[in-house]
């Protein structure tokens, strides 16, 4: 046996068909798209068109909603990761703790809208947060430690159209 003699089994391979190439080859002038509209056209795809089935992304439920130009980010900062920093020394314990000093520590790139404290960890130092938001449980586990964190005052929502609505009824 040699090398240059090795070739496939009879019928493994196939020719590719040459479209386009003269109506005597069979797939000559439309080249096997058959005659005129959008699918015989180059670059045309009918993307999700299953042939007037009932298409899978109409099938099934939408759920929800993206609220994108309302949205907001905030620099979210876990007790843990504080207490990493004060024991590496990069936080002083006895300064407030704000985004400026979190972003000088590496911990945060981007403010955003604020700084978002949660309770993931422990945190052992008595420190001073400046945040714009904290969940409850962060805010009890700074207190433990005996710190604090400031948190800018609640402003008021106003009244859903129904409610106003009610209490202009209810004043007549």
């Amino acid at each position: 046996m040699k090398l240059n003699k090795l070739s496939d089994n009879e019928g493994a391979t196939k020719d590719r068909t040459r479209v386009g190439r003269g109506i005597g080859s069979g797939k000559g002038k439309t080249g096997g798209r058959g005659v005129k509209g959008q699918k015989s056209r180059s670059g045309v795809s009918i993307k999700g068109f299953e042939g007037g089935q009932m298409p899978l992304y109409r099938r099934l439920p939408k759920r929800g909603f993206t609220n994108s130009p309302f949205r907001k980010e905030y620099a979210v900062v876990n007790l843990s990761d504080l207490q990493r920093l004060i024991d590496a020394k990069k936080l002083d314990p006895k300064k407030p703790v704000t985004g400026e000093a979190l972003i000088e520590a590496g911990l945060v790139h981007k403010l955003h809208e604020g700084v978002k404290v949660l309770a993931k960890g422990e945190l052992t130092h008595a420190v001073t947060i400046e945040a714009v938001k904290a969940s409850k449980a962060a805010v009890d586990a700074v207190a433990k430690a005996g710190g604090s964190i400031n948190l800018p005052a609640e402003v008021e929502k106003p009244a859903s159209r129904k409610r106003r609505h009610l209490a202009m009824k209810n004043r007549d």
